[in-house]
């Protein structure tokens, strides 16, 4: 049986950091065990200029820094003493042999590439930002953590001065163990930002050969999409849009994986109207249930709400403007589970602060809908990669195939209703009338189950709401991809919508533009689908 490592006594610790901050207190930690620092560049200026006692890399190596700081710890001197097993005797001998000492410790955290690509460098100093020797102490020292420490994380600086301070200098192994998996995973997370650099920026390839993504550790979620499965959230190591997982939580109990889940559905589709009107988005199971624009939030909010206060009990709220205390107020009648919002006001605050298990979430400006990115769904075996659905219909992109054109607010309600189709479950059909969705057919296996669905909820909806007719009578509705029959555009007709915006391309487009002529529907093509299963 394998006996545990001892522990290590620092003697000796290589410091190099790119960031400066918790440099000072661990140096003087160090300083205090009488561990000899060796540094290079800014880090061994910084620590000097704070009275510490400090050995350049050039003094251990023999060797000064050459060709602009790119060549200064590749040295056998260093690796050397980073990578000799103590108690193998060749090694040792070697050690002797070519006056190598042992480094016990390694403090370095790498050039800051994802920074520097973020702020729009140019090519050549995001070049000059690819650390290639801090990332070889790094694995050297992680592969020998029987016998060194290795730290990149500043967050870890207390844990290593806690260590030192409980040990009289030294670490133990589970210690060093723990580093060294951090380390690891801090090299692989910074050549992933790297090769992704090359492939998408410098190179504009769409799917390298091989796709490096590297996240790291949000939260540890209470459960997944049920008690019996296990749930986390990762957020992305470089530069990405901010969303729902960067959003600050106001208040309430943590967030589910659900709670994410349909948040981030919430927050997707009310983005589309970041540019628009007040907007209100009620989301439930991942599918709007009722969408809506207005004059002020809280019109808005009454509208979508409308649509089906059945659906929106237990849902998720998003909305495109500052909460306000009206609004607030409105929402916190029936019970909500988030609310996700860009800012809130005090009075929202205070009145949302009396309902302790509603989450509200800040989430500062909105995302861009039509931003660039990769969507990624595992499946057995592999893993499905496309670009996110940014695709985006104007209205002078739009083809009338019918004999009838759109009247202007015809024209408006398909616009908003094939905004929101993007969004629903395929097969998705969606009714709007006034830029407020009238019925949301969602997720069914045909599309004239879809139609009939929608226009069903939206009688439902006028018989609570006390409506002499429901919102469909008049309205426009979208349907995320072709057609296939003529039925699915007669339970329209049916449900009394008089124009309709789907993307065209069905064999069978003749004839449900013939059945459109015949009822006197409007009609007009996209040539785009929005297919989301």
């Amino acid at each position: 049986m394998t006996s545990t490592p001892p522990d290590v006594t620092i003697k000796r610790a290589l410091l190099s950091v790119s960031d400066k901050a918790g440099l000072i207190e661990l140096g003087q930690a160090l300083g205090s065990h009488g561990v000899e620092l060796v540094s290079t560049g800014g880090t061994a200026k910084a620590l000097r200029e704070a009275g510490l006692d400090v050995k350049d890399i050039s003094d251990l190596t023999g060797f000064p820094e050459m060709m602009d700081g790119r060549v200064k710890t590749l040295h056998p001197k260093v690796h050397g003493g980073l990578l000799a097993v103590r108690n193998n005797p060749d090694h040792v001998a070697s050690m002797d042999a070519h006056e190598i000492g042992a480094i016990d410790l390694v403090v370095v955290n790498l050039y800051p590439f994802a920074a520097t690509v973020a702020k729009g460098a140019e090519r050549e100093e995001i070049i000059e930002n690819i650390d290639i020797g801090g990332p070889s102490m790094v694995r050297s020292a992680a592969k020998n953590h029987e016998s060194v420490a290795i730290v990149t994380d500043p967050a870890d600086y207390a844990r290593l001065i806690a260590e030192m301070a409980e040990k009289g200098g030294a670490t133990s192994y589970d210690f060093r163990r723990m580093l060294a998996a951090k380390a690891y995973a801090a090299t692989a997370a910074y050549d992933s930002m790297i090769a992704s650099w090359f492939a998408f920026a410098d190179q504009g390839v769409a799917f390298p050969e091989t796709l490096a993504v590297s996240s790291t550790l949000g939260a540890t979620l209470r459960y997944g999409e049920n008690p019996h499965q296990s749930a986390a959230l990762y957020l992305p190591t470089g530069p990405s849009a901010n969303g729902i997982a960067q959003a600050k939580q106001i208040q309430g109990k943590e967030l589910s994986y659900n709670n994410y889940n349909d948040a981030d559905a919430a927050l997707e589709l009310v983005s589309e109207f970041r540019d628009g009107p007040p907007t209100v988005v009620i989301v439930k199971h991942a599918n709007p249930c009722g969408v809506a624009t207005g004059d002020t939030l809280i019109e808005a909010y009454e509208a979508a709400l409308a649509c089906d206060s059945v659906s929106a009990f237990g849902g998720i709220i998003a909305v495109n403007r500052p909460l306000d205390g009206p609004t607030a107020e409105a929402i916190s009648t029936i019970f909500t589970e988030v609310v996700a919002a860009p800012d809130a006001d005090e009075d929202a605050k205070a009145i949302f602060a009396k309902k302790k298990n509603l989450r509200l979430l800040l989430t500062g400006d909105l995302p861009d809908p039509a931003r660039p990115g990769l969507q990624m769904k595992s499946i057995a075996g592999g893993m499905l990669v496309q670009s996110r659905d940014n695709g985006r219909i104007t209205r002078d992109q739009l083809k009338v195939v019918t004999r009838r054109e759109p009247s202007e607010q015809e024209l408006k309600d398909c616009l908003f209703a094939w905004t929101v189709a993007k969004h629903v479950k395929s097969n998705a059909i969606v009714y709007a009338r006034d830029g407020s969705t009238a019925g949301v057919g969602a997720g069914q296996m045909n599309r004239l189950e879809s139609a009939r669905i929608a226009a069903w909820k939206a009688r439902d909806a006028a018989e609570k709401a006390g409506w002499s007719e429901p919102r469909t009578i008049g309205s426009a509705v979208a349907s995320d991809a072709f057609f296939p029959f003529a039925d699915g555009l007669l339970a329209a007709v049916e449900a009394g919508a008089t124009a309709v915006i789907q993307p065209g391309g069905s064999i069978r487009d003749e004839e449900v533009i013939a059945a459109a002529d015949e009822a006197g529907l409007a009609m007009v093509f996209t040539g785009m689908r929005h297919f989301r299963h």
